[in-house]
């Protein structure tokens, strides 16, 4: 897990090196999108050992189940790569994401003091 760390490390000073000299031309929204990728990766290395998660990923039945060892209800957020949240809900086991459109987003799910933040992939 350390290793992994010092990876995403690595990875986002060649990005701010890049960024600062400007040796190849990024928005900001590109920008900002590699920070929320690098920190939503931090936070799912760190949250390895969580028994929160949700299955099927990639996603093809707009549907995803939420796993989680105790029955309390979850708060699922989803952001898309540019991090403009766009589904909110509580939800206890299963969530529709039928009304999202194919991509990549940030899903965050909270149950009580446990917060998990994963990639997820609709096809």
């Amino acid at each position: 897990m350390i290793y992994s760390i010092l990876i995403l490390a690595s990875y986002l000073k060649f990005v701010l090196y890049f960024y600062k000299y400007q040796i190849v031309p990024m928005t900001k929204n590109y920008f900002y999108t590699i920070l929320l990728t690098f920190f939503a990766s931090l936070t799912a290395l760190a949250q390895e050992g969580k028994d929160l998660g949700f299955y099927p990923n990639p996603v093809s039945t707009g549907k995803i189940f939420i796993t989680s060892k105790t029955a309390m209800d979850k708060d699922v957020t989803i952001f898309n790569v540019l991090g403009k949240q766009v589904l909110q809900q509580t939800v206890s086991k299963e969530l529709n994401i039928a009304s999202l459109s194919p991509g990549v987003y940030i899903v965050k799910i909270r149950e009580g003091e446990a917060t998990v933040t994963r990639k997820l992939i609709i096809k």
